[in-house]
């Protein structure tokens, strides 16, 4: 059965959810799915485990562990999965739709390797145990553009403060948008936040994404619409370094 915090029955402490949760009705077959496929794959911790070792819900075969906030029919995370076979995948995505179209994907390559948190991802992330994480994505969050939905926005202090303790040193946060103005204000805050080093030399490095892989929905729609994306990766600081000995080995 589908956990009956799932699909607009949060937890009561949970921050308030704006985005959406159902759409239009689903296909039988999908339907089928939520009920049988992803009680299989659900990364739905108890509410009394306080930190949360992702790789527990892999086993010991997995190398790493990779996030991805908002990941949407699983475009990119299923193109991830199939590319890195001994890399856990946890995709986080609380609109129905979204966990059916991935779940499709998931059966119709047969990729073990992913796992499902079909809630929104801010009350997890502070949960996950430090240094956990090798990858986080977030790719085109609704920039909420108006200015007085900006509290709504995914990329906050708080979040950033969690990603930055769930990344281990070295880790990657790849960000990308198609708005101008939540691009400078993420620019802005990650690099004010002290955690990340931004590694871009050249417009290149933000005008492609890092690795190719096929246009999630809202990726395509941007570019059909001529709106150019802009791809940020940001690297974890090492948390303490080591002195040079005196001897400069």
């Amino acid at each position: 059965m589908i956990s009956s915090r799932h699909y607009g029955r949060p937890p009561a402490d949970a921050p308030r959810f704006y985005g959406r949760r159902k759409g239009r009705g689903l296909t039988a077959y999908r339907r089928r799915l939520l009920e049988t496929l992803l009680p299989t794959l659900a990364f739905d911790p108890p509410p009394d485990e306080r930190i949360v070792d992702p790789r527990r819900w892999f086993g010991a075969e997995v190398t790493a562990v990779w996030l991805e906030v908002g990941c949407g029919k699983g475009e990119h995370l299923a193109h991830r999965a199939g590319a890195h076979p001994t890399v856990g995948l946890v995709g986080c995505e609380p609109f129905e739709a979204g966990v059916a179209g991935l779940l499709a994907t998931i059966e119709a390559r047969g990729l073990g390797n992913v796992r499902i948190h079909a809630e929104d991802a801010r009350p997890l992330l502070p949960r996950l145990a430090p240094a956990s994480l090798e990858r986080v994505f977030v790719l085109f969050p609704d920039p909420w553009p108006k200015t007085r939905h900006r509290d709504r926005r995914l990329m906050t202090g708080a979040v950033l403060d969690a990603l930055a303790a769930a990344l281990a040193d070295g880790g990657i946060l790849r960000f990308a948008t198609d708005d101008a103005r939540y691009l400078t204000d993420t620019l802005a805050l990650v690099l004010a936040h002290g955690a990340f080093d931004w590694p871009a030399r050249s417009a290149t490095d933000w005008r492609r994404p890092a690795d190719q892989g096929p246009m999630s929905r809202y990726e395509a729609r941007a570019a059909a619409q001529g709106r150019k994306a802009i791809y940020l990766t940001f690297v974890r600081r090492a948390r303490t370094l080591q002195p040079m000995s005196s001897s400069g080995t």
